[in-house]
This record gives C-alpha cells, structure tokens and sequence, in this order.
C-alpha cells in the first residue's frame, strides 16, 4: 500500500471509479487530520461538485490547509482539480441541493414549515441518489443470499437502530425468520448465528465498533454478511461483506434515514418474495 509521499507522486485519477480507488489506497495510511478528510470526504462525495474547500475543510473538522494537502496527496494539485473532476463527472444531473437548502433557511429562519421542507428536500435527494448508489447486481446477490438463509441475524446500533428493528419487524411480517440483536444490557448472542444463517449489518459513519466486531466474528466463521453502510472506506468492505451504498444528505448536524429505510422495505420484501417462490 502507497505511503503519503509515493501517493502524491501518482497522476490524479481522472474517473470517478480510479478516485474511489485510489481513497480505499491511502486512506488506512494517513495521519489523523488527512484521515479526517478521507472519513468525510468518503462520506459526502455529493458534496465535493457544489462545496468550497473550506466548506469541505469545515465538514472534515481540519484547517483547509490541511484539507489542501489531502487533495495533493490524492494526486490533485489542489481543491480545484478534484472538484472539477466530480463537477465534469455530474454534469446535467448533479442536484445542486446546497443552494436549494441555504434558500429554504433564508426564506423562513428554521421555523417548523421551513425545517419539514429542508428535511423533505434532504430526503428527495437522498432517495434519488440511492439509485446510483446501489448496484443492481449486488442488490440481487443481497436478496439472493438472504433468501437462502435459515435465519436471518440483524444488527443496527445507534442511529441504525431503527433501521434494525424496522428490517426484523418488516422480514417477520413476510415469514422469513430473523433475529435483532440489539446488545440491550450487554448481552450477546453471536451465538445464536449458526451455519447456514446470515448476518446484515447496518453501520455508518462514526462506524459502530459492536457492529463491526460482530462482522468481523461471523465472517470468520464463514458466515455470509450484506453490509449497509455509507462510506467508501468503511470497514465492513474490507470484511468480505455483501455492501450496499447509502449516502443520506443531511440538514444542519441532523441525518434522517430515508434512503435506508427505502433500501430495507426493499431488502424485506424482495427476499420474502424470493423465499415464497422458492
């Protein structure tokens, strides 16, 4: 794997693919603040066409020198360069939601009407941006897998607990035999995953380190694993794990889950079907 100096020695990727690629690269091997701007920048890619660097800078939580910096590291001779790679890249499609949302809390000053609007918008292009972010193939392997499981073991902490318990309530309703675990007063029950069953996990970023170790645990086992997360550079892809993309736009410090919860009535409803067909 390429240390800092060797990366920023390397031409810049010039698709959207050979960025991803050249993230998942590098971003185990940066020092804390550049890590900070792959962690953001791997889970607000959306945001790069239509946001400043110190913008950017701000959302990663580091001096937009530094964030300067990451971008060279990359490959990029600056902010500039990367972004005019994601603007080129989105060209006639890209959702300019920034400025639609900066409208809407200009227009109203956060009262209640204007905060359901902001919300509705985040959420309008948060579920058009889950079908790029989903691979219709993977998706299909998802269902597939799922499907075949005897059980199917859920687990979601934090803020995907409510995608958790809502994907068991959902597969129980279509017949398919599931389990949440929720780790309410510490217990565990990894042991209640067996072979032939199958885990889906449910972790964004700042990653659930209960939720990632259980992964990790069953993928030892063999045990098949789909993962819903956010980021390019979460450790569940590193962990042979089935990954479905989500990318949720949020409003202020506040994220809602709208995509996800799209993307699990569709996981509940698709592998019911599959199992009533089989």
């Amino acid at each position: 794997m390429a240390n800092g100096s060797e990366a920023a020695a390397q031409a810049a990727p010039v698709t959207l693919k050979a960025f991803e690629d050249r993230l998942i690269e590098i971003a185990d091997t940066l020092p804390k603040r550049l890590k900070q701007c792959a962690d953001y920048v791997a889970a607000n890619k959306d945001r790069i066409a239509v946001s400043t660097v110190a913008e950017m800078a701000d959302g990663a939580g580091v001096q937009p020198s530094a964030f300067m910096r990451f971008c060279q590291i990359l490959g990029f001779s600056g902010f500039s360069e990367m972004q005019k790679l994601f603007r080129e890249s989105y060209v006639g499609g890209w959702p300019d939601y920034s400025t639609r949302l900066n409208h809407l809390r200009e227009s109203e000053s956060g009262s209640p009407a204007a905060l359901l609007a902001e919300f509705a918008e985040a959420g309008r292009i948060s579920l058009e941006g889950l079908l790029k972010t989903v691979d219709d193939q993977v998706l299909d392997q998802a269902v597939t897998m799922l499907a075949q499981a005897g059980t199917v073991h859920i687990v979601g902490l934090r803020r995907s607990f409510p995608v958790a318990s809502y994907l068991a309530y959902a597969l129980e309703k279509m017949g398919v035999p599931a389990m949440l675990h929720s780790g309410v007063g510490k217990l565990e029950s990894r042991h209640a995953i067996r072979t032939g069953d199958a885990l889906l996990a449910i972790s964004f970023s700042p990653y659930s380190t209960e939720t990632v170790e259980l992964v990790d645990h069953v993928t030892e086992r063999h045990i098949p694993v789909v993962a819903i997360t956010d980021s390019i550079v979460s450790p569940m892809r590193k962990l042979e794990a089935i990954t479905l993309s989500v990318s949720e736009v949020d409003f202020g410090a506040f994220r809602s889950l709208s995509a996800t919860l799209c993307l699990a009535i569709t996981l509940a409803v698709a592998v019911g079907t599959a199992r009533q067909n089989n």
